[in-house]
């Protein structure tokens, strides 16, 4: 290992904040007849997903992306509420700028979750336990909601710890501790690992950090390839990559799950408007331009397709409208029922990025 490169990872100051229940706590804080209830946002009792469930959800088994009918079975008194994704951006923007009186450093992985590096900080705190303790009081004061933290030397064992003592906990890894911490925990548990990686892992034997630990990095290579050598380095408690506050989006999407079957194609475009309307506001709204078009449809039987048009820059609304009615003109009629349909655009670029002429699609 290179000891400069470690000691430089080590030198600094991270610290994760991950809201508890983000959008199930939100539709709490906001109805008190819902709070101390199992709640689950999104779907239905018969339809559509989970998109996130209060922990008295889970305390029965409830959690995001499990259909709708599978957690009403395991938890028949929970209550289902409408999505409200507008309140939760406005919430997830006071958020942030609590973070910004910290550092510029912010690196956001989803409107719940964000990496900060505190390592220089704009109060001159020396301690990023005692910057973690200040935001999560912050936070609650202005949002009456809870965050967990977890601070540490790097990105992955502060990810790691935020998860530690959730809900509204606190957890730190100092550098002395990152690799008897990771020695110890299960795999299944790392982040980036997810069930087929670990399901790999335990046919080849590696159930902890500690038995991941033990393989050489050839042997890591050749069983996981490029990712390999991450996992032989997390093992060891190191992690070097930095906060990166400007994260790329790759694409812009939006998708809906329908109470019955669509088989008619008129039907399937009146829902698919609200959608394309959702995903061009937000390429308006933040002066970016897309090539891709993809429509994704999932049939009564939970099988997906996807079906992708590139070309020139879209630059009109018109355009997105004429892509996604030609794939969807492709589909129908469907060999079986649809129950979910969504639209993404991808192959992103700043709007400034544009050649001054583009053909339409």
């Amino acid at each position: 290992m290179d000891s400069s490169e470690s000691d430089s990872t080590r030198h600094r100051k991270i610290i994760h904040i991950d809201m508890d229940a983000f959008f199930a706590s939100v539709e709490q804080r906001d109805n008190p007849d819902l709070r101390g209830k199992p709640v689950a946002v999104g779907g239905s009792s018969l339809r559509g997903v989970v998109a996130a469930a209060s922990y008295e959800a889970r305390t029965f088994g409830v959690h995001s992306a499990m259909p709708s009918v599978t957690a009403k079975r395991k938890c028949p008194d929970l209550i289902f509420v409408r999505h409200r994704f507008d309140v939760y951006k406005q919430v997830s923007r006071q958020i942030r700028d609590i973070f910004e009186d910290y550092t510029p450093l912010v690196e956001p992985l989803s409107l719940d979750e964000a990496y900060l590096d505190v390592t220089e900080n704009r109060k001159n705190m020396a301690s990023a336990t005692e910057i973690a303790k200040e935001i999560r009081a912050r936070i609650f004061e202005a949002t009456q909601l809870t965050a967990s933290a977890g601070v540490s030397y790097n990105k992955f064992l502060a990810k790691l710890a935020s998860d530690q003592n959730k809900p509204n906990g606190l957890c730190v890894i100092r550098p002395e501790q990152g690799a008897a911490f990771v020695a110890a925990l299960p795999v299944k548990k790392f982040h980036g690992v997810g069930p087929a990686t670990a399901a790999k892992m335990h046919r080849l034997g590696i159930e902890t950090g500690a038995d991941l630990r033990a393989r050489s990095l050839d042997d890591l290579t050749r069983a996981f390839g490029v990712s390999g050598k991450h996992y032989y380095w997390i093992a060891r408690g190191v992690d070097r990559r930095e906060v990166k506050p400007d994260r790329e989006r790759k694409s812009i999407g939006a998708e809906t799950t329908f109470f019955t079957d669509l088989t008619a194609f008129d039907a399937a475009w009146r829902e698919l408007e609200p959608l394309i309307d959702k995903v061009w506001r937000h390429v308006e709204t933040n002066a970016v331009r897309a090539r891709t078009v993809t429509l994704k449809v999932k049939f009564s039987d939970f099988q997906i397709i996807t079906r992708s048009h590139t070309g020139a820059v879209l630059t009109d609304k018109s355009e997105m409208i004429a892509a996604v009615n030609s794939l969807l003109l492709n589909v129908f009629p469907p060999p079986k029922g649809v129950r979910l349909l969504g639209v993404t655009l991808s192959n992103l670029g700043a709007e400034a990025d544009e050649p001054q002429l583009s053909l339409g699609l």
